[in-house]
């Protein structure tokens, strides 16, 4: 039985008037991410940071954490949910609307944690905070038997208070807690969102390559810049980092290339870049010793950093799927079109994102959407800060 913190009252679960005026997004528990299932019935956070994706879902304004439900019943719809495959499909706790190791939140965290380790479950669980985390809490982390948990620390080493309100130097003392108590879970220095000018310079790229020394993996990632979040800088007088907004993550190509030299170490020759990655499931899996759940090996210039042991780790486990096995099972998800098998992922039409992420994970290999191509190099980020592609 895992220990338990300090026993506080459980949130209060909004009433159902409450829960009908908000947005029809944000009351769906379980939502299909590209890093897992996500659970999400606690919602509220106070933190504000002005690019969180809450501003997506009209969310913003509510700073104090409730729930939707009770932890029981979240976690049953989940494992419940159509696409959640027991021992495979990975999970991710409270990342959209809430922190997770918020003080209020944590007892959720922790019995949500709980509750699948409790049924066998040895599914990749994630967590990924910015907040305070104790080593008391990392008893508790130690505890889960089953699950392949890791805990994600979000820190982006901004200064400016008006686009980060919370100190990063809070995340970094985190991260530090975490990988000195590690045992069963692992921790990912999760280092996002780098927005050029903003904390890309090379004092904060040291910052980040000291920090990744205390941390299993490293992952660097850039900035979801849609509308919603470009209408709040502008309401509230805030640089805004692009001209245009994007669907994907922007991550420029100069600001990938200066970390990608800040971190180089070629005298290392297994580990030329370090535990460094673009992806978090290739850091996720790295830092438990797994293939890439993702199946990014197909897409083989987002290798070029891998230590070598864990390239190995993925050829040996990336097999292209059967184009008769994938083609059926895409057509019973509502594909549409021709299905094709590349050497660097499927391709499909007709389907959106919860059912191609669905593919994705059940054979370990790539899945995109014909219409949406991904660029060579630029994988699955925006075209803002790269090369106009050849025609």
């Amino acid at each position: 039985m895992a220990p338990t913190p300090r026993a506080r009252r459980p949130l209060p679960i909004l009433t159902t008037n409450q829960i009908a005026i908000l947005k029809p997004e944000l009351v769906e528990v379980v939502e299909y991410r590209k890093s897992g299932l996500s659970l999400n019935h606690i919602v509220g956070c106070p933190l504000e940071c002005s690019y969180c994706v809450r501003h997506l879902f009209d969310n913003f304004e509510l700073k104090t954490p409730r729930a939707l439900m009770s932890d029981e019943e979240a976690v049953q719809l989940l494992i419940q949910q159509r696409y959640f495959r027991a021992h495979r499909t990975p999970v991710q706790v409270f990342n959209r609307a809430t922190d997770p190791m918020l003080p209020v939140v944590k007892q959720h965290t922790f019995n949500v944690l709980r509750l699948l380790d409790e049924q066998g479950l040895t599914n990749h669980v994630l967590v990924i905070t910015r907040w305070r985390v104790t080593p008391e809490d990392c008893t508790v982390l130690n505890s889960f038997r089953n699950i392949k948990l890791t805990v994600l620390v979000t820190h982006s080493g901004i200064d400016h208070p008006g686009i980060e309100p919370v100190d990063s130097a809070i995340a970094a003392a985190s991260l530090k807690t975490l990988f000195e108590h590690a045992d069963r879970y692992r921790t990912v220095l999760y280092w996002r969102p780098i927005v050029p000018g903003l904390n890309d310079s090379d004092e904060h790229i040291a910052r980040a390559l000291e920090l990744s020394r205390h941390a299993h993996a490293t992952v660097f990632t850039g900035l979801f810049f849609r509308e919603q979040i470009a209408s709040y800088y502008r309401e509230h007088g805030l640089p805004e980092p692009y001209e245009d907004t994007a669907r994907r993550k922007i991550m420029p190509e100069e600001s990938e290339q200066r970390i990608l030299r800040a971190f180089h170490r070629p005298e290392d020759t297994d580990l030329p870049w370090g535990p460094l990655f673009r992806k978090t499931s290739c850091g996720v899996a790295y830092a438990h010793g797994e293939a890439d759940y993702n199946g990014h090996y197909g897409v083989r210039e987002l290798c070029d950093i891998c230590p070598l042991a864990q390239l190995k780790v993925c050829r040996d486990a990336w097999q292209a799927p059967d184009l008769e096995v994938i083609t059926r099972e895409a057509r019973a998800l509502g594909a549409v079109g021709e299905v094709e098998v590349t050497e660097r992922a499927i391709i499909v039409e007709g389907l959106n994102e919860p059912p191609r992420y669905a593919l994705q994970h059940g054979f370990g290999y790539q899945v995109h959407d014909r219409t949406k191509p991904h660029h060579y190099r630029r994988h699955g980020r925006a075209d803002i800060g790269w090369p106009t592609p050849a025609a």
